[in-house]
C-alpha cells in the first residue's frame, strides 16, 4: 500500500482492476468506449452528489482510478473535455437548466465535446481571439476561426470563447458559448496533420454558426471570468494519471537500451537513472499539491504552471533519449515508404516527434513562467497591447 492510500482505497482500488479486466476486451471504439464508461458509472467521479448517473469518489480514489485506467492501457479518451474541463466549470458558473441539459449526456458518454480557445493570432494569449458572436433574437451568430481544437473531428459540442462586444478589447466584452458542432455549412472542421502523420488537432471554421442565448455560461460579458476558471480544471488528477503512461513509455526505453547495448554506456546509464528519479519526483509533487488545485485555491497557485514546465520537458527528454538508445535504427520507420501512402512510425518515434509539442500546447512555456513570475513572486505584470 502507498502512502497517502488507505485500505477502503485499496479496496476501491481492486474493484477498479476487477472491472477493467470484465469490460476492457480488444479495442472498443472510442465512442462505444465511452458509453461502456458511462455505463459503469465511471464519468464524472468528482463531480459530486447530483444526480447526473456518476459514482461518487474522493480526491484519492479519483487518483487510483485514473492510475489504474492508466496501468490497464485503456483507450485515450475521446470524452475527457467534457469530463474534466465543461462539466467542472458547468458545476462552477452554469445555471441549473445547463447542468441538467448537459451533464447528463456527459455522464453517459453520449456527448463529446471540444474546446473553441486558441486562434490564429491568439494562441496562448486568450484575450486576443476575435471570434465574434453577434446576437440574433433568442441565438448568437458566431463567426471566426479557431485552431489546435482537439478532438474536434468528433465532438458533438464546443465550449467557445467569443467576443459578444462590438468593439471591446482584451478581455472586456467576452462570453462563454456552448456550440452544436453539426451545422453544415456553418461549421468546418479540418485535420491539421503533424509530423507523427496523425491528426488529433483541428482548425475549426465558424460561419453564422447558431449557439442559442440560454448556452451562454455565467452571463454575457463574464466570458473572462469562466475561461480562467476552465483553466484552473486542466491539470490535477489526470496530471497522476499521464505519470503512469510516461512510466510505461520509461520501462520501454529502459528495455531498448538494454537489448541494444546503450545501457552499458555510463553517460547513458546516468541519463536513464535522471528520468526515472525525476519523475518520481514529479509524483511526489503532484501528490503533494493535489488538493490545492482549481479555481480559487490561494495555496500553491503557480503548482498547475510548475507541474507543466517540470513535465513537458521532462518528456522531451525522453523522447531524445528514446532515439539515442536505439542508435542508428532510430531513423528507419517499422515498415517500407512511398511517397503516396503515409509513413509509419513505432512507438518511441512516435514518443519522440510527439513529445516536441509538449511545451507549446495547454499553455507554452513561456506562459507557464509569466504566470508563475506575475502570481507566486508578484512580479510586474508583462504590459499587453
Amino acid at each position: 500500500m502507498e502512502f497517502g492510500f488507505s485500505a477502503e482505497d485499496e479496496v476501491f482500488r481492486s474493484d477498479v482492476r476487477a472491472w477493467l479486466r470484465t469490460h476492457l476486451v480488444g479495442d472498443p471504439p472510442r465512442r462505444e468506449w465511452e458509453r461502456e464508461l458511462g455505463r459503469g458509472g465511471w464519468i464524472g467521479l468528482g463531480w459530486g452528489v447530483g444526480g447526473y448517473g456518476n459514482r461518487t469518489a474522493s480526491l484519492i480514489q479519483q487518483v487510483v482510478w485514473a492510475e489504474e485506467y492508466a496501468r490497464s492501457r485503456a483507450p485515450a479518451r475521446s470524452g475527457h473535455v467534457g469530463e474534466n474541463l465543461l462539466a467542472p466549470t458547468l458545476l462552477a458558473h452554469g445555471s441549473q437548466e445547463q447542468k441538467d441539459r448537459f451533464l447528463p449526456p456527459v455522464a453517459r458518454g453520449e456527448e463529446l465535446w471540444c474546446q473553441g480557445y486558441s486562434e490564429p493570432g491568439a494562441g496562448s494569449d486568450l484575450a486576443g481571439v476575435r471570434t465574434a458572436a453577434v446576437r440574433d433574437g433568442v441565438s448568437y451568430r458566431v463567426t471566426g476561426q479557431k485552431i489546435w481544437t482537439s478532438l474536434a473531428h468528433e465532438a458533438d459540442w464546443c465550449f467557445v470563447l467569443a467576443r459578444t462586444e462590438p468593439g471591446s478589447r482584451r478581455h472586456h466584452g467576452l462570453s462563454f458559448l456552448l456550440v452544436p458542432m453539426d451545422q453544415p455549412g456553418r461549421i468546418e472542421v479540418r485535420p491539421i496533420r503533424q509530423m507523427t502523420g496523425t491528426s488529433e488537432f483541428n482548425e475549426v471554421f465558424f460561419d453564422g454558426a447558431h449557439a442559442r442565448v440560454e448556452h451562454v455560461v455565467g452571463g454575457e460579458g463574464q466570458g473572462w471570468r469562466v475561461a480562467m476558471g476552465l483553466l484552473g480544471f486542466e491539470r490535477g488528477v489526470s496530471t497522476l494519471a499521464q505519470q503512469v503512461g510516461f512510466a510505461q513509455e520509461l520501462g520501454q526505453v529502459l528495455e531498448t537500451a538494454v537489448s541494444t547495448g546503450a545501457a552499458d554506456d555510463p553517460v547513458v546509464r546516468d541519463r536513464l537513472v535522471r528520468q526515472w528519479a525525476e519523475l518520481r519526483t514529479m509524483r511526489w509533487n503532484a501528490l503533494r499539491t493535489l488538493g490545492s488545485w482549481g479555481p480559487g485555491a490561494s495555496a500553491d497557485a503557480g503548482a498547475p504552471s510548475v507541474a507543466k514546465l517540470l513535465w513537458g520537458r521532462w518528456h522531451q527528454r525522453l523522447g531524445e533519449l528514446a532515439m539515442q538508445v536505439r542508435g542508428p535504427e532510430a531513423t528507419v520507420g517499422p515498415a517500407d515508404w512511398t511517397p503516396s501512402e503515409p509513413y509509419e512510425l513505432d512507438a518511441l518515434q512516435h514518443l519522440f516527434l510527439f513529445s516536441r509539442a509538449d511545451t507549446i500546447y495547454g499553455g507554452s512555456d513561456e506562459i507557464q513562467r509569466t504566470i508563475i513570475a506575475e502570481r507566486v513572486l508578484g512580479l510586474p505584470r508583462e504590459p499587453k497591447g
